[in-house]
C-alpha cells in the first residue's frame, strides 16, 4: 500500500514519523496532526521531503483552555483533598482550618498567549481575576481591553506579581524547562503553577524541590514527563499537587472536531488548496 499513501492522520503521536517510514511512502503529500503540538514531529526532515504538515489549533482551544480553568480552581479550593475527605471512613466534619484560597481578585499570570491562553483570559475575566500575560509578541489594544489583560514583556515581572502562572506554551528548544529554579524562587510562595502545555516545559525536579521546601503553594499539572510518571515518582506523593492524565483535549466535542480540522486540511492538501493550520518549520 505504500504507493498508495498520500497522507497520515497522526492520533496521539501514532504512527512514529521517521526518516524509514518517510522514505518508504514516495507519495505521501500530508500528514495531518490531532492536536496542537508538534514536539513529537522532526518538521524539518518531514519538509526535506516536500511534506507539508498540519495541526489542529481551532478544534482544541476551547476544550484546554477549559482543563486549565478546571484545574486552578480544583488547586485553589482543594478539590481533591476535600473529597477525600468527604468519603474517608471515619469523617465526622471537616476541620475548620481546611482552606483554600480565593480566585475573585487574584492575580493570573499567563505565560502563552496564543489561542489557548486569550480563551483562558476570558474565563479568568469572568472570575473578576487580575489578568498578566507573556508572550513573543503583544496583542492588540483591543484584544488586551477585552479580557482586562496587561502585557509583561519580561517573564520575570509576571512571575513575582501572580498567584497563578499558567504555562501554555509550546514545547521548542526554546521553551525546554523554561519553569525552573530560578523562575520558582521569583513567584510567591502562596503561589500555584499549573502546566497545561507540555511536561518538559518545567524543570519537574525543582518543581519537586520547590513544593517540599515551601517555595511555591501548590501545582496543578495536566502535563508531565514521562507520561505516566513512574509509580514511585514523588509528584505523586505530594498533597499539594493535583495531576491529570493529559485530559487537555479530551472531550467528545473536541475529538470529533480535531478530526473534521484534520480532514479539512488533508483535503486542502490532497487538492492543491491552502491549508488552514499548516504548520511551517522554523
Amino acid at each position: 500500500m505504500s504507493k498508495k499513501v498520500q497522507a497520515i492522520y497522526l492520533w496521539w503521536h501514532k504512527p512514529v514519523i521517521d526518516q524509514e517510514l518517510l522514505q518508504s511512502l514516495p507519495n505521501l503529500k500530508v500528514i495531518a496532526n490531532s492536536g496542537v503540538g508538534m514536539d513529537h514531529l522532526d518538521l524539518k526532515l518531514v519538509a526535506s521531503f516536500g511534506v507539508k504538515m498540519a495541526n489542529a489549533p481551532r478544534a482544541v482551544s476551547s476544550s484546554t483552555a477549559d482543563t486549565g480553568m478546571a484545574l486552578l480552581l480544583a488547586s485553589a479550593r482543594r478539590l481533591v483533598e476535600g473529597y477525600h475527605i468527604a468519603i474517608s471512613s471515619g469523617m465526622e466534619y471537616c476541620e475548620a482550618d481546611f482552606l483554600g484560597v480565593e480566585v475573585t481578585g487574584a492575580t493570573l499570570g499567563i505565560i502563552g498567549m496564543g489561542s489557548i491562553g486569550y480563551k483562558i483570559a476570558l474565563r479568568a475575566k469572568a472570575f473578576e481575576m487580575n489578568i498578566l500575560y507573556h508572550n513573543r509578541t503583544q496583542r492588540t489594544e483591543h484584544e488586551e481591553q477585552a479580557v482586562g489583560a496587561t502585557y509583561c514583556e519580561k517573564i520575570d515581572d509576571l512571575l513575582r506579581q501572580a498567584d497563578f502562572v499558567m504555562v501554555v506554551v509550546s514545547l521548542t528548544p526554546q521553551t525546554h524547562k523554561l519553569i525552573g529554579k530560578r523562575e520558582m524562587e521569583l513567584m510567591k510562595p502562596t503561589a500555584t503553577l499549573i502546566n497545561i502545555s507540555r511536561g518538559a516545559v518545567v524543570d519537574q525536579e525543582a518543581l519537586v524541590t520547590a513544593l517540599q521546601t515551601g517555595v511555591i503553594r501548590a501545582a496543578a499539572l495536566d502535563v508531565t514527563y514521562p507520561e505516566p510518571l513512574p509509580r514511585d515518582h514523588t509528584l505523586l506523593k505530594l498533597k499539594n499537587v493535583i495531576i491529570t492524565p493529559h485530559l487537555g483535549i479530551k472531550t467528545d466535542k473536541a475529538t470529533y472536531m480535531i478530526t473534521e480540522e484534520a480532514v479539512e486540511n488533508i483535503l486542502a492538501a490532497l487538492n492543491g488548496l491552502p491549508m488552514p493550520s499548516e504548520v511551517l518549520p522554523s
